[in-house]
Formats: structure tokens, C-alpha cells, sequence
């Protein structure tokens, strides 16, 4: 990495995907992101510190800055002028959360006129939505949670968000179901602030090695298997 090297490294834990971290019983972050975040300062003989956010808008807003040295997000083109992302450590799915009743089928029935779909502002989703819509307008709410919790009360025709927290909401509520395909699959990958070259060879460089390994895919299968 620096020649200085540091002493602990602060990680930027994006609280908004619940398919990769999440609050734990102790109020501490935990998950997949999480988890990489402890080897990597493990592998570098340094502390991890977690600076946690509600959505990843925010996250990227402070890239560059003092508030976090290593993050993890979707690659989109909308953040390489601030980022730079290593290749994907995991790909989801975006999909959408509709009424039972709705005429919605598909996601390629998404996007009509006088369609409202609820998002978590600034998510990987609403940057591939805003990009694509022609038709349906986009309701952007403060967090996919947030997003979620609208369309239940009324809010939005639909919901469109990463299929595990959708199919999770969809358990637990009987007047909703997830739409079987997806609009968008959402490369997951772990970034640092454009200019910090070096800390970018070396995250990929563990990376690469973790999946030569197989203990990244490890990793994700042993969460993602506790999250069903």
C-alpha cells in the first residue's frame, strides 16, 4: 500500500443492501461486506474501523474526503470519476416488489405511463432506472428500506430494489409478490477514492488471491445460505 502505512483503515459499510451488510444484534455492523473489510485489515496488520451509512449516495459524496479509505458499491459510470472500483466480488439482482393484483408480469412491463416506482435515491438501481425509463416516473426515497416501507403504505405502484430484501418483504406480507426476472444484475465491487492507486493494487491483489483460493466464494455462500 503507502509507504506510511497506517495504523488502522476506516471501511465504509453501505447499510442500504441488506444482501451485504446489515446492523447485528449488537448494533455493530455485520456481513459480507463487513467480513472482507476484517481480512483485509487483517491481511495488512491493521485495525478495521466501520463507518456505516444508510445508502450508498452518501458513501460516494464522501470519497476523497477524511471520512473513509476503502468502500464497497455497485460499479457505475456515475461514480468512476470520484471511485475506482476493483472487478465484482459478487453480482445481484434488481427486480421489482408489486401488489398481488397488479397487471405487472415482468419487468419489461415496468416501465408504462403513469407508472410510479418507489427506489432508494442515488442505489445502483435508481442510476440503471434513471438511465432507462422512458415511460414510468421514479418516487426516491431516502434508503431502499425507506422505498420499501412507502410502497406498504400506500406509496408508489411498485417498488424496485435487490431481489433478496424483496423476496424477504414478500414473505412476510400476503398483498405483494416479487417479479420473477430482473431488470438489471448489479456488479458488487469494493472501491477506494480515484487517486489511491496504491490501495487499489492491493485490494485487487487479495482479491484475486481469495478467489483463486475459493475462500471468497466461501465467504459469500456461508452468508448468503444463513440469509434464506
Amino acid at each position: 500500500m503507502s509507504h506510511n502505512k497506517p495504523s488502522r483503515l476506516r471501511f465504509a459499510i453501505n447499510l442500504g443492501n441488506a444482501v451485504l451488510a446489515h446492523l447485528g444484534e449488537t448494533g455493530m455492523p455485520a456481513g459480507i461486506t463487513v467480513e472482507l473489510s476484517h481480512r483485509l485489515a487483517t491481511r495488512w496488520g491493521v485495525s478495521a474501523e466501520f463507518v456505516p451509512y444508510p445508502a450508498a449516495g452518501k458513501v460516494v459524496a464522501d470519497a476523497g474526503g477524511e471520512h473513509w479509505d476503502i468502500a464497497f458499491l455497485a460499479i457505475d459510470p456515475a461514480r468512476e470519476a470520484t471511485l475506482r472500483f476493483t472487478s465484482p466480488y459478487i453480482t445481484i439482482q434488481g427486480t421489482a416488489l408489486v401488489s398481488v393484483d397488479s397487471p405487472c408480469q415482468s419487468v419489461a412491463d415496468m416501465d408504462r405511463p403513469a407508472t410510479t416506482i418507489n427506489v432508494g435515491q442515488n442505489a445502483a438501481y435508481d442510476l440503471w432506472l434513471t438511465r432507462h425509463l422512458q415511460h414510468a416516473s421514479l418516487h426516491r426515497l431516502p434508503s431502499s428500506q425507506e422505498a420499501i416501507d412507502a410502497f406498504l403504505a400506500g406509496e408508489g405502484d411498485m417498488v424496485a430494489g435487490i431481489r433478496q430484501p424483496l423476496e424477504a418483504t414478500a414473505r412476510q406480507h400476503a398483498g405483494v409478490r416479487v417479479l420473477a426476472d430482473n431488470f438489471t444484475e448489479i456488479q458488487q465491487a469494493i472501491c477506494v477514492a480515484r487517486a489511491d492507486v496504491d490501495r487499489f493494487h492491493a485490494v485487487n491483489d487479495a482479491l484475486s488471491e481469495w478467489r483463486a483460493d475459493g475462500s471468497l466464494q466461501a465467504l459469500i455462500a456461508g452468508h448468503l445460505g444463513q440469509a434464506n
